[in-house]
């Protein structure tokens, strides 16, 4: 990943560090989007889509 950063800038609190707030310019970095176009978290409605299908008989468990 370090060789996929081509430059960092520190956008806010630069005091934190390694905790600031980077915007990264990056080429050929491979990326896991985590969000949808409504700013869901997959995370959180994932699990649910997937109990809610499991309980209708959609989706069976093996």
């Amino acid at each position: 990943m370090a060789q996929a950063i081509k430059s960092a800038k520190v956008l806010g609190f630069p005091e934190l560090g390694m905790e600031a707030i980077y915007e990264f310019d990056v080429k050929d970095m491979p990326v896991t989007v985590a969000v949808d176009s409504r700013g869901e978290s997959v995370h959180n409605t994932g699990p649910q889509i997937w109990k809610a299908k499991i309980e209708e008989g959609v989706v069976q468990v093996q």
